[in-house]
């Protein structure tokens, strides 16, 4: 073995070091845009819509029971958990008479058990929000989708949906949904309204009643929920965006539109410990909380991205929990693509999204121009249709659905959502784009889905063509049993994450019956017949497909060259997803890194098994 072959090995096992290091530090960067303690401190919740009589108490995670019971008999209150769910984050609520609650106040924040001491507060639905048009009188559709009425969803046409169909599904990405509830069981007085039938809800919670029943007695939930995901292309009523998401149902607001920062708090914690990866916020209030800054803060600091309505005041300033740092801020805008009388602007705002006006039939099509879905009749469990809604609460959930495919597609990292989002959004038509009124402008569904594909197929690309070249380099040193040439690379290619992660690829060809799969490597590919367990199975996220494939092929000379080449390749994918961890491998448990040992040693075994196709 000479020294040069030995030398061209060693540099290209270190250039797939380096790579990896590069993948990491680029894709899985967590910078943390929570405020520090000063900015926390310096917030005020306003007495006005603060219940005087109730304060909230965020106390340090790790105090015992007995601490807690001695820190309320030193300030005189009874403290109860916000909810069954909050004693892990010892999380509390005390009435307080009016009185006395300055002093207690002053009392909790000079103990270093407690972290926030603050009044607690309401949050409501705006009243323009629950502007309903009359159920529309739906014909026939042809193509996709094939729901009669969505010839009347303008909004999805305004943020592409019909091209972003076709390149990708939400591939089981779980959303969370604070809202009123939803209707998506059938319960005592509740019924699953029947354009959700089909969409996979996992376990929810009612923060306003405590218990495992989050139904909507109000409408809106459902209403933000079926834009989000809807059931679509189910021959019956309309669409939605991300059809193949998982949705956590989190009741905070009663059947009155209003609720708690307590319970909205605890439900974002909820969620981001529950697995949820996006959360919209259909809600917020003009005035601050810093117990409220610090659940979103918690949140994005686990991976969630987290989706928030600006608010309908039609004020120069963002409402919360929107304007916090962390949070997606969502200005409305209607048909003609202007922003609405009603939507906030200001600095704050991130992007646009359609929220409708029901006060004008632009489009001419017979209808106010609503955001049209599924949802039960206002405060009436028992009977639903299809309305029309306005409000940034409906345009928050567009944005929500569009972050839900970009998560799909491998990028998790809320930041990097964030920047795919205003990246690829862009100026209205016929408007005059304000940065104040659009934030970076109009979401854009399929430019965001093939940046989040481009972001990630490219490293997957290179770094599954370093390895190939690298086993390649090592197994010349051995001496070839076979000939490397065109078959081996493409091997690599189809391993690794395909030709199609290039943008203008991607929009052509990944409509075609077949070639979807393609636009991802082996691993990722998501096969119909197994549905959402599909993408991030451990099965395909392993040595099985290569060592399937070669144990099969390996008596055939001329295959042993593409077998080595996509072994390779698909070792590049596993070890791309071993170093950034973008998607939950399914059967897998995640405690200890479990997900990423298996990803590493299956890699392994990859360019094991292409080392050995290629010996003599």
């Amino acid at each position: 073995m000479d020294q040069p072959a030995r030398s061209r090995s060693k540099i290209w096992w270190g250039l797939v070091v380096v790579a990896l290091v590069a993948v990491a530090w680029h894709l899985d960067k967590s910078e943390d845009k929570g405020a520090d303690q000063a900015q926390l401190d310096a917030d005020s919740i306003a007495a006005v819509g603060a219940d005087p009589d109730d304060i909230l108490v965020d106390m340090k995670d790790d105090l015992s029971d007995a601490q807690v019971a001695q820190l309320g008999k030193d300030v005189g209150v009874d403290f109860v958990l916000v909810s069954s769910e909050s004693k892990d984050e010892r999380f509390y609520r005390a009435h307080v008479d009016a009185s006395r609650e300055a002093a207690v106040l002053a009392a909790l924040a000079a103990r270093p058990e407690v972290e926030i001491a603050e009044p607690d507060a309401t949050f409501s639905l705006s009243p323009d929000e629950l502007a309903a048009s009359p159920p529309p009188v739906g014909g026939e559709w042809a193509g996709f989708p094939d729901d009669p009425l969505y010839k009347h969803q303008w909004h999805l046409d305004q943020i592409g949906m019909p091209e972003a169909w076709k390149l990708a599904d939400g591939n089981g990405v779980t959303v969370a949904v604070l809202d009123t509830g939803v209707a998506y069981e059938n319960f005592e007085q509740f019924h699953q309204v029947p354009d959700l039938a089909g969409i996979t809800f996992v376990d929810g919670y009612d923060f306003v009643d405590n218990d495992n029943h989050a139904d909507d007695d109000h409408g809106h939930g459902t209403h933000v929920t079926g834009t989000i995901a809807q059931a679509t292309n189910n021959g019956i009523g309309v669409a939605g965006i991300a059809r193949n998401v998982k949705i956590m149902p989190l009741k905070v607001l009663s059947g009155s539109g209003s609720g708690s920062v307590a319970g909205i708090a605890d439900a974002i914690r909820y969620a981001a410990d529950h697995g949820a990866k996006v959360i919209n916020m259909s809600l917020g209030g003009a005035f601050p909380s810093r117990v409220l800054k610090k659940a979103v803060a918690y949140a994005h600091d686990k991976g969630v991205v987290v989706v928030c309505a600006a608010g309908n005041e039609s004020r120069g300033k963002v409402g919360y929990p929107a304007a916090y740092p962390g949070a997606i801020a969502v200005a409305a805008t209607q048909f003609d693509e202007s922003t609405t009388f009603y939507s906030n602007y200001g600095k704050d705002i991130d992007v646009a999204a359609p929220g409708g006006n029901t006060r004008v039939d632009q489009n001419g099509d017979g209808m106010p121009d609503g955001v049209l879905q599924n949802t039960i009749a206002t405060q009436d469990p028992s009977k639903d249709d299809y309305f029309g809604y306005m409000g940034t609460s409906m345009a928050s959930p567009h944005v929500a659905g569009v972050a839900a495919l970009i998560v799909g597609e491998g990028v998790t990292d809320p930041d990097a959502v964030e920047t795919i989002l205003k990246d690829t959004s862009r100026k209205p038509a016929n408007q005059n784009y304000v940065r104040d009124r659009y934030g970076s402008g109009i979401i854009d569904a399929p430019a965001a889905i093939k940046k989040a594909r481009g972001e990630t197929g490219g490293w997957q690309l290179g770094l599954g063509l370093l390895i190939a070249g690298a086993i390649a380099a090592s197994a010349r040193k051995r001496g070839l049993g076979v000939k490397l040439g065109p078959s081996y690379l493409m091997g690599a290619v189809i391993g690794a994450s395909g030709l199609f992660f290039l943008p203008w690829i991607s929009s052509t060809v990944a409509q075609w019956p077949g070639v979807s799969m393609l636009t991802r490597g082996m691993p990722s590919w998501d096969l119909s017949i197994l549905g959402a367990a599909g993408h991030g199975n451990a099965l395909f996220f392993s040595a099985l497909v290569p060592m399937g494939l070669l144990a099969m092929f390996y008596g055939v000379r001329r295959l042993r060259a593409p077998l080595a080449g996509f072994a390779a390749g698909v070792a590049g994918h596993l070890a791309f997803f071993a170093a950034v961890p973008m998607t939950t491998i399914q059967h897998m448990p995640s405690m200890f890194g479990i997900s990423t040992i298996w990803l590493a040693c299956n890699a392994i075994a990859c360019i094991f098994l292409a080392r050995l196709a290629l010996r003599k």
